[in-house]
């Protein structure tokens, strides 16, 4: 079994600056006989997190194009915090990407350190540089909102026959006609919309779970989010939110025995706030009713750097795709997918989900 996991990465923003900082900082964890901070598995089906290796990188802005990614990582406007400086050169060129739909219109009208800046670069052939790369996976990070995109990337991983997770809340692991065609060409996928390794998402689906478990009627409940960096930037333009709330909204309610009326259920970015930069802060009201009838309420406060909180999770989806690879599985990879997406395209409950994937790396479990 080859000991390199050869991935690409489009959208070269905070998350892949914290999962490329993650490739250093953990570069040294060799087994799994201690409890290391961040991690869920050390090794996992055999794989160290040294063995992942950036092969190609694609992004927009003109001050990521044409530098190695061990600098594009670190050039505005990502605002992600510095936890290991010290990325050894990569040898990994940034290319340009096709723009379509990646770069919405109101960015234009914020300063340059705080937004897009579109290089001026002939956008490459991503399929013909992943296969040249001799990528095995690509990792999509681009903005919400950027359907065409998006699609285009899923279009050259299958192309290049290379295996697609899917970090966005564009539906495409999930959705059948799409999943068809990575079970066609006979390589893994997985997605959709990366749930943080504990973000809002995941503490709401536990908290909802509770209430509902332990015989409260759930009534109302809201989750708002606020940050500072380039997402929620982004996030401003409201026509791009659609699947981004669907996500998030059936993350929680599959979660449920029975579905909260959606005049009754809001989540979803609520504004962005500049001085936060990488800084999430969710904020989290549960109500319902009790023994009598009698009310409950609960509000809650989260705040995390939002794009390490997103690499603790990716970390494990690369391997379990590679785990893929190696025994030729085709298709959505069920167990991973439910486990660290909000969107995958069999919702299951997180205990259950957690089982199946230690089923998968074990080998005991297909998908």
């Amino acid at each position: 079994m080859a000991r390199e996991i050869r991935v690409a990465i489009s959208g070269v923003g905070n998350c892949c600056s914290a999962l490329m900082q993650g490739l250093f900082f953990y570069k040294d964890v060799d087994s799994n006989d201690e409890l290391v901070p961040g991690l869920m598995h050390n090794v996992l089906g055999g794989y160290r997190i040294s063995h992942i290796r950036p092969v190609a990188a694609f992004d927009v802005d003109a001050r990521k194009v044409g530098r190695d990614l061990s600098e594009a990582i670190f050039q505005k406007p990502n605002c992600t915090k510095i936890f290991h400086k010290d990325v050894p050169r990569l040898d990994v060129t940034v290319q340009k990407g096709p723009v379509l739909d990646g770069v919405a219109d109101h960015m234009k009208n914020f300063p340059d350190d705080r937004t897009f800046v579109v290089s001026g670069e002939k956008p490459a052939d991503v399929a013909k540089t992943l296969k040249e790369s001799e990528a095995e996976m690509l990792i999509n990070y681009l903005p919400v909102g950027s359907e065409e995109a998006v699609r285009y990337y899923a279009k050259a991983a299958l192309d290049a026959g290379v295996a697609f997770i899917n970090c966005m809340p564009v539906f495409i692991v999930s959705e059948p006609e799409w999943a068809r065609k990575f079970q066609e060409k006979g390589i893994p996928a997985i997605g959709d919309d990366v749930k943080s390794q504990v973000g809002a998402t995941i503490l709401h689906r536990t908290l909802a779970k509770l209430f509902s478990d332990r015989g409260v009627k759930l009534e109302r409940m809201y989750q708002i989010n606020t940050g500072g960096n380039c997402d929620f930037l982004n996030m401003l333009e409201r026509s791009r939110l659609i699947n981004k709330k669907k996500s998030k909204t059936e993350a929680v309610q599959s979660n449920l025995p029975a579905q909260v009326h959606p005049d009754n259920i809001h989540i979803g970015p609520s504004d962005y706030v500049p001085w936060q930069l990488d800084n999430k802060v969710c904020f989290l009201r549960i109500e319902g009713k009790k023994f009598g009838n009698v009310p409950i309420e609960l509000e809650a406060r989260l705040s995390v750097e939002d794009s390490p909180n997103s690499a603790g999770v990716v970390i494990d989806a690369i391997r379990c795709c590679k785990l893929g690879l190696d025994r030729g599985t085709a298709g959505p990879l069920t167990s991973i997918s439910a486990y660290t997406m909000k969107r995958p395209p069999q919702q299951l409950p997180d205990d259950v989900a957690r089982q199946m994937v230690e089923e998968f790396i074990k080998g005991s479990r297909e998908r």
